[in-house]
């Protein structure tokens, strides 16, 4: 099985032990690349060395996640955002709404969302988007922006059937991560619901580690789990799966299409 990581946070430091290995594994397991995650704008910084060091494996992203909000400056952070894009970046984010947690006031996290949506407009980059309990705001601004040319994906979606498909009606992709795996999922139709050319996977490591490996630090080499789950639930191969999720994220990110011909870890 072949398959790309379409979400990992491999800047993180709970991979400063070990990330080489971690990197290391994730190839040797069939992964083609892997997005790294720039979701602060230190992390970006970061995730931008990672991707400059394995050149044509790792690729980097640069945002504020809503839990910042609450200190996001348009003009300093907007302006930050488009120099990693200007050097790179395949995308804008982790950026979005989270109503969980309100780490940051909701009025300061549709500003910050606003403003990378309105870069992800003028750059030609996608956007990347937690969204958490906050489905009507969400789906308000990803519909507009949908309609106005702006492409994107819900990452890690658990969320509900409405905001999935009004996403996937404007031309969004949807990404599922190990979660789909734990006994409590059963929302099988959502996983059923995203058509083959719009569906993504990732690890969202070091979170949310896939079963048999629930509660362990998670790690980019363990989308294959995912991958398997997706396809069991969906009815196909899931080889075929695994090359779906390749040439997705590579469409949507503007990846070289080599990565959907090539062996694992040939473009090193």
């Amino acid at each position: 099985m072949r398959f790309l990581d379409s979400h990992a946070h491999l800047a993180d430091p709970a991979f400063d032990a070990d990330r080489e290995d971690v990197i290391e594994r994730a190839r040797a397991a069939g992964a083609a690349a892997v997005v790294v995650i720039g979701e602060s704008l230190h992390a970006a910084g970061r995730a931008e060395r990672l991707a400059e060091s394995h050149p044509g494996f790792l690729f980097h992203t640069a945002g504020v996640h809503p839990h910042d909000a609450a200190d996001f400056e348009p003009g300093r952070d907007v302006a930050r955002i488009r120099e990693h894009v200007e050097r790179g970046a395949v995308a804008i984010g982790e950026c979005g709404l989270d109503y969980h947690y309100d780490h940051s006031p909701r009025e300061r996290q549709r500003r910050a969302f606003a403003a990378q949506l309105a870069l992800a407009q003028e750059t030609g980059r996608p956007v990347v988007v937690h969204t958490r309990l906050a489905e009507d705001d969400t789906r308000a601004m990803v519909v507009e922006a949908g309609r106005a040319g702006i492409r994107g994906v819900l990452h890690c979606y658990t969320g509900t059937h409405a905001l999935a498909e009004a996403a996937l009606a404007v031309g969004w992709y949807v990404s599922f991560s190990g979660i789909v795996t734990f006994r409590k999922f059963d929302d099988f139709a959502l996983l059923r619901l995203v058509p083959d050319d719009r569906l993504l996977a990732e690890s969202d490591s070091p979170y949310l580690a896939p079963v048999p490996n629930r509660g362990k630090r998670n790690e980019p080499h363990w989308v294959a789990h995912t991958v398997a789950r997706l396809a069991e639930v969906r009815g196909t191969d899931a080889g075929h799966l695994g090359d779906l999720t390749i040439e997705n994220a590579a469409r949507l990110f503007g990846l070289p299409a080599a990565l959907s011909t090539t062996s694992p870890g040939a473009s090193r």
